[in-house]
Formats: C-alpha cells, sequence, structure tokens
C-alpha cells in the first residue's frame, strides 16, 4: 500500500513540482523539451496540489505568444522606436524575416511548452495516481494544453488549409510529461485534431463558471472551440458553439459607465472576461513603443467610446493602445463575450442570414457608443454584412492576439491583405500566404531536437 506524505513532505514536493519549470526555463528552451526527467522524484497526489499546479499564473496563463502580434498589422513602430529594440530578433522578426527571429532562451516557443509540460504532469497524476474526484481539474488541464497548442498553431504554422492539412508542418505535440520522449512535427491536421480532441473532452468535466476566470470553465472551452472553428474556417461549427456559449452568458460592459480619464479604463477581470490568459508583452509591443495607425484610429466614429476608451496620445502626438482587458498594461488573449458576438455575427453573415448577423452585432456595438447615438447598421447583401462586421471584428479586438490569425485565414478565404512595413527609408511587404506566415522555429530547437524547421 501507499504510503500519502505528511503535509509538510507534500508541501515541499509541492514548492519542488512547482519550481521544476523555473529550473527548466533557465537550462533553455529546447533542453526543456528533451532534459531528462524523474516524476518519481516528486508527484503532488491530492486535488489541492494539482489545482496549484494549474493555478501558477506565470507559468500557465501568462506569456502567450507575442510573436503574431508583433508581425501583425495593428501597430508601427518610428525609425527611432525600431532602433531602440532591444535584440535583433526582435527586428527581424518585426521586418518579417525568414529566420532567427527568437531570443535564445527565452521566447514564445519555451512559453508555450513550458504549460504545456504543467498540463501534461496534472494529467499524468491524475491518471497515475488515481485522484478521485478530479474531473474539474483535468478539464483545466485539458482546455490549458489546447488553448496552448491553438496559440502555437497560430505562430508556427501556416494558416488550416483543409486541402493541405495533412501534409503541412504541425507542432510537436507532447502529450505527456517523460522528457525522454523525442519532439517530433505532427501534421496541421493533427495538431488542430488534437486541439479538437482536448476542447471536446474537457466540456463536460467542466463547471459553467469558475470561481476566478483563470481557470478555463465550459463557457471558456465552447469559446476556445468556436475560435478554433473559426480559424480552421468550419463557419457553422464555430456558430454552433459560439452560440451556446452566449446561451450561458451573454454579459456586456456599457462603456458609458467606464471612465476615459483612468489610466486603463477597462478593468481586469472584467463582466465580459470568460478566461483571462495574458501575452507575453515583447519589446516592440510595449505600451509606449508600438503606435496605432492614424487610419485605423480614425475609423472610429465620434461617439464611439472605444475611441476615447482604448486609446490615448502621447506629446509627439502619436495615438498609443490602452485598451487592456486586463486594466494594467498585459493584454488579454484569452475569451471574452464581445469576441463570441463577433464570432456570431460573422458566421450569421456567412451564412447569409443577414438580419441575425446585423442584430448580432447591433447589440454589441450598442453597449461601445454614447447613449442614444447609436444608429443600428442595416446591409442589403451579404457580401455588406461580412465586410462590416470584419471591420468591427478588427476595431473591437486589438491587441487580442487576435489578429495574426485572422490575417492568415482571411487571406486563405481571398481577402488579399498584404502587409507592408517602411523602416529607416526600406520597405518590407508580407504577401497573402507567404511562407513566413509560419514564423521560424527557434533555432536551438531545430538544432537539438532534429525537427525540420518551416519552409521558405
Amino acid at each position: 500500500m501507499k504510503t500519502r506524505p505528511t503535509n509538510a513532505g507534500t508541501s515541499i514536493l509541492l514548492l519542488f513540482m512547482m519550481i521544476l519549470p523555473l529550473i527548466v526555463l533557465m537550462i533553455g528552451c529546447t533542453r526543456f523539451l528533451e532534459e531528462k526527467s524523474d516524476l518519481k522524484l516528486a508527484t503532488p497526489e491530492t486535488l489541492e496540489d494539482n489545482q496549484a499546479l494549474l493555478d501558477q499564473v506565470q507559468t500557465v496563463i501568462a506569456n502567450t505568444s507575442s510573436s503574431g502580434e508583433v508581425s501583425s498589422d495593428d501597430f508601427y513602430l518610428t525609425d527611432a522606436d525600431y532602433k531602440g529594440l532591444l535584440s535583433e530578433e526582435d527586428k527581424r522578426l518585426y521586418s518579417w524575416q525568414p529566420d532567427h527571429v527568437s531570443v535564445t532562451g527565452d521566447n514564445d516557443w519555451q512559453y508555450c511548452y513550458k504549460a504545456i509540460y504543467t498540463a501534461n504532469s496534472v494529467l499524468f497524476n491524475i491518471e497515475t495516481y488515481h485522484i478521485p474526484g478530479a474531473d474539474n481539474i483535468k478539464g483545466q488541464a485539458l482546455a490549458i494544453r489546447a488553448a496552448r497548442y491553438l496559440d502555437a498553431a497560430q505562430i508556427w504554422c501556416l494558416v488550416y488549409n483543409p486541402a493541405t492539412a495533412s501534409t503541412d508542418l504541425g507542432l510537436p505535440l507532447r502529450l505527456d510529461p517523460d522528457m525522454n520522449i523525442p519532439s517530433v512535427r505532427a501534421s496541421v491536421q493533427q495538431t488542430y485534431s488534437q486541439i479538437l480532441g482536448d476542447l471536446h473532452q474537457a466540456l463536460p468535466l467542466l463547471p459553467i463558471k469558475q470561481i476566478a476566470a483563470t481557470r478555463p470553465s465550459k463557457i471558456a472551452v465552447l469559446g476556445l472551440l468556436a475560435r478554433t472553428y473559426l480559424w480552421m474556417g468550419n463557419y457553422p461549427k464555430a456558430l454552433e458553439n459560439a452560440l451556446e456559449a452566449l446561451t450561458l452568458n451573454n454579459s456586456l460592459m456599457d462603456y458609458n459607465m467606464l471612465n476615459p480619464s483612468d489610466a486603463y479604463p477597462i478593468k481586469e477581470m472584467n463582466v465580459e472576461v470568460l478566461f483571462s490568459t495574458t501575452i507575453n508583452l515583447s519589446s516592440p509591443i510595449t505600451p509606449s513603443r508600438a503606435k496605432v495607425p492614424l487610419p485605423l484610429y480614425q475609423s472610429y466614429g465620434d461617439n464611439d467610446l472605444r475611441k476615447s476608451i482604448f486609446f490615448k496620445t502621447n506629446t509627439a502626438g502619436e495615438i498609443l493602445y490602452r485598451g487592456n482587458y486586463t486594466g494594467r498594461t498585459a493584454k488579454l488573449t484569452g475569451i471574452a463575450i464581445d469576441e463570441l458576438y463577433l464570432i456570431a455575427a460573422e458566421c450569421y453573415a456567412r451564412a447569409g442570414d443577414i438580419a441575425l448577423s446585423m442584430k448580432t452585432l447591433n447589440e454589441l456595438l450598442i453597449t461601445r457608443w454614447k447613449t442614444g447615438t447609436f444608429i443600428p447598421f442595416s446591409v442589403s447583401s451579404k457580401e455588406e454584412a461580412l465586410a462590416l462586421v470584419l471591420k468591427e471584428r478588427r476595431k473591437e479586438l486589438m491587441y487580442r492576439g487576435l489578429r495574426w490569425p485572422d490575417i492568415k485565414r482571411l487571406n486563405r478565404d481571398g481577402s488579399n491583405i498584404i502587409l507592408s512595413r517602411s523602416i529607416n527609408g526600406q520597405m518590407y511587404t508580407l504577401l497573402p500566404n507567404d511562407l513566413r506566415y509560419a514564423i521560424a522555429i527557434p533555432e536551438d530547437v531545430i538544432a537539438l531536437t532534429g525537427m525540420p524547421q518551416n519552409k521558405r
């Protein structure tokens, strides 16, 4: 019979398990993926211990990928901003270079797989030690792993294309905490199948609402499913999951109740946040450095309160973004209710249901405009409805980690979005469906694992 450790012993084991990812972090991303590990050294066997592992904010839900945000068109850098970037890799990422775009030992890949390792460890503990009453924690671990893989797929994989997904390079799907298992890249199809499988498995295990938005709930998983299907181009399934989530919670903030004089008018854990993950705030997108393109700022109407809530002007007259759904500099990348409204509105438009598309969009926008000034949008064609929803999607969801995958999927569908940046008098361009939309995997990972690098 197994002897249960004393409370003191359990605390020591838990402490070791919680600092293990930090030790791994210090020895580098690729060694993190390949380093030998003996799980017998420290294995939390209680619900409380495993929940504590998932509640490590900096390890599990913070530091989602920033590479896509840096590569997107929601901001620009002045030449002085560009010169002041902390690393050559940041400069190369900003200008869409084909390789060497990640700082060794401190990058999105490392943060991603550290979170996945934690989720895998919890799933291993639950299965191996037959921990009773662990459905909620198991569901959380599955949802966290899926969310991290979904985030990673937008950075290091080409857009999901049904015609090529079975042969396009996907992610190494690490599903076990044993670090002796080699890293092998799956296909894009296998990657998305794993994400969907984890989310569907998590769904019945979770409560509708958790005690905190830092823990994934049933509604959050429905939102993640809607987001996944949207990016895959499966719009009927995206609509189905968005609507199911909205039947459970459709609360929206009234922006008329926010104070534009606050440094960050939108507060942390507001009623719209369903799952709170935040982006790795890398050097190019720090609040004082990243500038909002003037045409994007001017696309907001004068009575659209987002114009005063989301933005501020610096002493040079440049536009800066401050509409974070976190009440601070961190930027939300998790699921929020406004995104679900926009997914539903888009999918209705794509299905040709113009009336429901506009009804859904207007229900969101009336909460964003000055009281008594909003005139509901009305269109006469499917194409007009879709164009309007996509325009409002971009305006509503800035700096939420969504623009880069949106550009990828919209270009797959024929939108022909061309990105361009001027740096020190030289123009850089990223054409639709360019191979560089799958950002280069860190070179040290490739060197030590032997995995193939993304094609160029």
